[in-house]
């Protein structure tokens, strides 16, 4: 089995004492003797004073030396409530705010710290070059930060350059063979097993769902089924891999349809952590389940009104052919049950109604047990890995009924979308099971240092975190 190996082009060999020095402050410090207190000399105390610098979140200053030289950089924090925060979210920029050269900490961080910085330090240097030439010049390299989880670092790094990799690529180049491949990848590089059913395969083997939405796409339609581990609890990854969603014969409007490469960020996600779980050997048995279908516009194409059977047995009557994530999510939640697993999540760019709720930067988190939640969001916070938790109003459980179906597939109106489309889900997860659904958003849809117009990997950080600390490293 081999861990995955990720280069450090970016950083250079812990304790590299000749870089330019590289200070955090915070607004709490960027007064003159706290200033000096960090180590910073007079010069630089009142160059920093010359330039107002007040600490404010993502300013970057950059520290003047003998001739001309750059001496180094200070780096604004904002307003932090603890030692430890804000290190992050700044670290992501310096790759785009910094100019080309070695740099190292110039403080001694808590580990949580030196970690966070090295992490946003790598994925805020993270470029799509798949398909343009790389921009010229290095760029900066940073020096491993005292006491660091290099491990952590590395494996967080890969999941998400992995994650990010498949979202951004055009549904041309990513349809549901290729992203079976991509998920027959990871298998293979850490030993696991992979079984597709492909085509009219999924009637008869039972999924019917996932055929119906599928079947009119130029690329057969497959359910993927990767499995690790004999040993240990059961935690069981769902994702959604709708990899263009043209809306069906509900028709997107063309500027709706603009980002539907990225509705398989559910299963880019559910993988990036399914490879971060398999490289650290956490001693669970694993397995992940991916719908991967293109919803496109043929004369096969499932209808409005159609009654679609399910893998749980269900009927569904389909309202609204664009709401086709919950309709594999389904029968793959189903396949799911049968193992009972101890864990159940399940990851999805299921609703504009989330986004409405939350913007896109906040995650939609459902459960069915407070406890995970709270405990969860804990490790939301430690790992600056951000959701948000709604409600599964039961209040709403009959909205989505149907006079010819067991259920229909949207509610008779446009209100309390993510909570329904969760409901919906619920149908197809035991009453007793520990269950965890994602509604993201997967994109990045404005530029900024360090986070460029693009894919997103969102909650996998979070659920990693959550998981080691339920069971534990190999």
């Amino acid at each position: 089995m081999n861990r995955v190996t990720v280069s450090d082009p970016w950083f250079e060999p812990a304790g590299t004492g000749d870089g330019l020095a590289l200070y955090f402050v915070a607004e709490r410090d960027a007064g003159g003797a706290r200033l000096a207190a960090l180590g910073l000399d007079e010069a630089a105390v009142a160059w920093l004073a010359a330039s107002e610098f007040r600490g404010e979140r993502g300013r970057v200053v950059l520290l003047p030396g003998s001739g001309g030289a750059l001496a180094g950089a200070v780096v604004g924090l904002g307003r932090v409530a603890g030692p430890d925060e804000g290190v992050y979210a700044a670290s992501l920029a310096l790759g785009d705010r910094l100019p080309e050269g070695r740099y190292r900490l110039a403080q001694d961080l808590s580990p949580l710290a030196a970690t966070r910085a090295a992490l946003g330090f790598a994925i805020g240097r993270y470029r799509f070059l798949r398909y343009r030439r790389p921009v010229a010049g290095a760029g900066p390299t940073l020096a491993w930060p005292r006491g660091a989880d290099r491990a952590t670092v590395r494996r967080a790094h890969a999941a998400d350059t992995l994650a990010r990799d498949l979202i951004n690529t055009p549904a041309e180049d990513l349809g549901p063979d290729a992203l079976a491949a991509a998920i027959a990848a990871v298998a293979d590089r850490y030993g696991a097993s992979v079984l597709q059913v492909v085509g009219d395969d999924l009637l008869r083997q039972g999924y019917p769902a996932v055929h119906a939405v599928g079947r009119a796409g130029p690329r057969a339609p497959r359910l993927v089924d990767l499995r690790h581990g004999d040993e240990g609890p059961r935690v069981t990854l769902v994702g959604k891999g709708v990899c263009f969603d043209t809306g069906g014969l509900d028709l997107k409007p063309a500027s709706a349809m603009a980002l539907m490469k990225k509705d398989m960020g559910g299963a880019a996600c559910a993988l990036a952590l399914a490879q971060m779980l398999l490289d650290a050997r956490v001693p669970v048995r694993l397995r992940l389940l991916v719908p991967a279908v293109e919803n496109s516009v043929a004369g096969n194409a499932f209808r409005p009104g159609d009654v679609l059977e399910t893998r749980r047995g269900l009927t569904v009557e389909v309202g609204n052919t664009d709401a086709e994530g919950r309709l594999v999510l389904a029968d793959a939640l189903a396949a799911a049950e049968e193992d009972e697993p101890d864990l159940l999540i399940d990851f999805a760019t299921l609703t504009g109604a989330a986004r409405v709720a939350l913007g896109p930067e906040l995650p939609a988190l459902f459960s069915t047990r407070d406890a995970l939640t709270a405990e969860l969001l804990q490790h939301a916070a430690l790992t600056e890995d951000p959701l948000w938790p709604l409600p599964l109003w039961d209040g709403y459980d009959d909205e989505f009924g149907s006079k010819v179906a067991d259920l229909g597939n949207v509610a008779s109106h446009g209100l309390a979308g993510a909570i329904i489309g969760a409901l919906f889900l619920r149908r197809f997860v035991a009453a007793e099971r520990a269950w965890l659904h994602l509604d993201l958003y997967a994109w990045n849809g404005r530029e900024r240092p360090g986070r460029p117009t693009g894919a997103e990997m969102q909650t996998v950080r979070a659920l990693y975190s959550l998981l080691v600390s339920r069971y534990g490293l190999g």
